[in-house]
């Protein structure tokens, strides 16, 4: 039978004469394992810092080539330039002044119609930043009668069909700046008088000088119907100048084909 020799006590082992096995340091197991450990521990940094680096590249060269384009802004906000606004105290986005495209014809041809035009006045000639007002001499014809006109007869404004020379000079009007101000107008005729209302009818009175009637007599221009304008009153807004027993009025805004046509009129070229 084979000898059994126990261990040695591991309290003294050299007074029995046993010595620890020399053969391989101790600690060799821990000191693989740590080893181990600091390898994949770097292999994991390095893939690390190559994958944080490949996006980061790509972004830089993107943030780059938009800051080249110039087509955004530190902000990340598109600004629009504010529009010009006009130096004529006559524009205004509700006023209108109509200027004619062709020439009215007596028999009430369908050619004579107007176009609006925001501001009744052009440049000063020399090219100067204020505008000079310019002189417009003007007709007004119906839309639903257009073989008749305004004419002052007796005083009073009446819808009259085309006649001679006297007809002519008394459907004919300058077309003036509004008397109260503002982007309207105001109608002065060949004597030098100025068409206003009063008691709701158009009259050809002068000028007094009073507020009141200057009021009475500046109209603004709202588009209408077929390319003409409704005429409406300053002093009493929702009221328009219409035709009624061919009797020129001030008549407040009626909804219906009637008024807007009675109220409907083209300012063409003067008829004299």
């Amino acid at each position: 039978m084979p000898d059994n020799k126990s261990r040695p006590s591991q309290e003294r082992p050299w007074e029995n004469g046993w010595a620890p096995d020399t053969s391989r340091a101790p600690g060799t197991r821990r000191l693989w394992l740590a080893g181990v450990l600091a390898v994949a521990t770097v292999v994991a940094c390095v893939a690390s810092v190559s994958l944080t680096d490949g996006p980061s590249d790509r972004k830089s060269a993107a943030e780059e080539g938009r800051t080249a384009s110039g087509k955004e802004t530190s902000s990340g906000l598109i600004s629009f330039a504010s529009p010009t606004v006009s130096g004529s105290p006559s524009a205004s986005p509700t006023r209108q002044t109509v200027r004619p495209s062709a020439s009215p014809s007596p028999n009430g041809g369908s050619s004579a119609r107007a176009s609006a035009s925001p501001s009744p006045s052009a440049p000063a000639a020399g090219g100067g930043s204020d505008p000079a007002p310019v002189v417009v001499r003007r007709s007004v014809q119906s839309v639903n009668y257009p073989d008749r006109y305004w004419r002052v007869g007796d005083g009073r404004v009446r819808l009259e069909a085309a006649g001679g020379a006297e007809f002519r000079a008394d459907a004919s009007f300058t077309v003036v700046n509004g008397l109260a101000g503002g982007s309207c107008h105001s109608f002065r005729a060949s004597d030098g008088t100025y068409l206003r209302h009063r008691d709701f009818v158009l009259r050809a009175e002068r000028d007094d000088g009073s507020s009141l009637f200057r009021q009475d007599a500046t109209f603004c221009a709202r588009a209408s119907q077929r390319g003409a304008v409704t005429l409406e009153s300053v002093n009493y807004p929702g009221y328009f100048l219409r035709h009624q027993n061919f009797q020129v009025k001030l008549e407040r805004f009626q909804y219906g084909g009637q008024y807007a046509s009675d109220s409907a009129f083209r300012l063409v070229e003067a008829l004299a």
